[in-house]
């Protein structure tokens, strides 16, 4: 059956557990949702305007210096990291050498690095869920980025468990020990971001 003619689904009308893609794929409900070991979790109310002025502006520093060797992917993007267990990163990057994962649908695999920017309501599930959920499916790096107090936590795969490289921020220069063509301080990316009631 094509994409076109498939009947959507809502959440009431799947099992509770042990869903696939295919089931988180059929939703249609007007609602955001992550696939969490064949659970679905609503995701929080639409990002506020300070969180997605630094995703954009992260964004144009990852294209700025590493386009030419890195897919840069902004959310929403599918990540099918398992059948059971697809999530959204704020920004995902990929190795143009590793394109393989990349379909028309999804990142299918794990990232070279993924990005989360907090917001109030995503703290617990980015620092403790998230970051036992990349680290499980092998995503090498993962970044936590918090707005307000303009830091980035840069956390590196060791074995199984993420290890908590360094804390950038300020004038301290952005790097990474897996992707050498980063380079750009928090002070750059918040200098950018307006001061909202």
């Amino acid at each position: 059956m094509s994409n076109n003619n498939r009947k959507k689904a809502s959440p009431d009308q799947l099992k509770e557990s042990g869903l696939t893609y295919n089931d988180y794929a059929a939703i249609d409900d007007g609602n955001t949702y992550e696939l969490v070991d064949g659970h679905l979790e609503l995701m929080s109310p639409a990002p506020t305007i300070i969180h997605q002025l630094v995703s954009g502006e992260l964004f144009k520093k990852f294209s700025q210096s590493c386009e030419s060797d890195y897919i840069i992917l902004p959310a929403p993007v599918d990540v099918i990291l398992a059948p059971t267990e697809v999530r959204q990163p704020d920004l995902a990057i990929v190795h143009r050498n590793r394109l393989d994962i990349l379909s028309q649908r999804a990142v299918e695999g794990a990232p070279d690095l993924v990005v989360e920017i907090l917001s109030p309501g995503t703290l617990k599930r980015d620092k403790i869920d998230k970051l036992r959920t990349y680290a499980k499916y092998g995503i090498p790096e993962y970044w936590i980025v918090d707005p307000e107090a303009g830091v980035l936590e840069e956390y590196v795969l060791d074995k199984e468990r993420y290890e908590l490289n360094n804390i950038f921020q300020e004038e301290e220069m952005v790097n990474s020990p897996n992707i050498r063509c980063i380079s750009f301080t928090m002070t750059q990316i918040m200098a950018k971001i307006p001061r909202l009631t």
